[in-house]
């Protein structure tokens, strides 16, 4: 089942656009970031933060080094690099039974890259309230 949505996020991440995520995310998706204590649910909030990450984290450097896919859940393995740090990360998402992400975690090393991505997220967060 995830196979097709995970298809459909690469295209969003390849294009550096955020407009077809309404299409593949659940009302009720829950988004786990490196930075924020706090789970974020539902679809608006998950959206702010995936379109601040593609506008953030997806330059010219960010690649998906490798993928695992299993049932309804990915593990997807990337590295980046923002303002000379290297940032080494994974995504690991679940989707519904229909498709739609319903899970998105995002897990960061090193430290040093957590708070570049903090300071960097933070600032772009506020541009797009």
């Amino acid at each position: 089942m995830i196979e097709k949505t995970i298809v459909e996020w690469h295209k969003l991440v390849e294009a550096r656009d955020a407009a077809g995520l309404d299409a593949i995310l659940a009302d009720n998706v829950v988004f786990h970031s490196p930075v924020v204590h706090t789970p974020q649910e539902g679809k608006a909030i998950t959206s702010l933060y995936l379109t601040a990450a593609l506008r953030t984290l997806n330059n010219e450097h960010f690649r998906y080094e490798r993928e695992i896919l299993d049932g309804n859940n990915a593990v997807l393995e990337f590295t980046t690099n923002l303002e000379g740090i290297h940032i080494n990360g994974i995504d690991m998402i679940h989707c519904d039974d229909q498709g739609r992400i319903d899970d998105f975690k995002v897990m960061v090393r090193p430290l040093k890259a957590v708070n570049k991505i903090h300071q960097m997220m933070a600032a772009m967060l506020e541009k797009l309230k």
